[in-house]
């Protein structure tokens, strides 16, 4: 299921601009909910996240995500 849905929102992206004709998703991912209460501060964390992850890598961030919310991980199933 979500290998399909990475498929096909790679082959949308890519007809939405032809600078984007070489996108593709990472190999892994994660799925979170959010609330419908947090959508302005998940818009506003995409369109500065560039900068922000010039303070804490996005490694960092994810640690400290599972970390607070208490999820359980293994690094040697985490990244790439």
């Amino acid at each position: 299921m979500v290998k399909e849905a990475k498929r096909s929102s790679t082959l949308w992206i890519k007809t939405k601009n032809a600078n984007l004709h070489g996108f593709s998703w990472q190999s892994g991912y994660g799925a979170f909910s959010v609330g419908f209460s947090q959508i302005d501060s998940v818009r506003n964390y995409i369109a500065t996240q560039e900068e922000h992850h010039r303070k804490i890598t996005f490694q960092d961030e994810f640690r400290k995500f599972l970390k607070t919310h208490e999820i359980e991980f293994d690094e040697r199933y985490v990244w790439d």
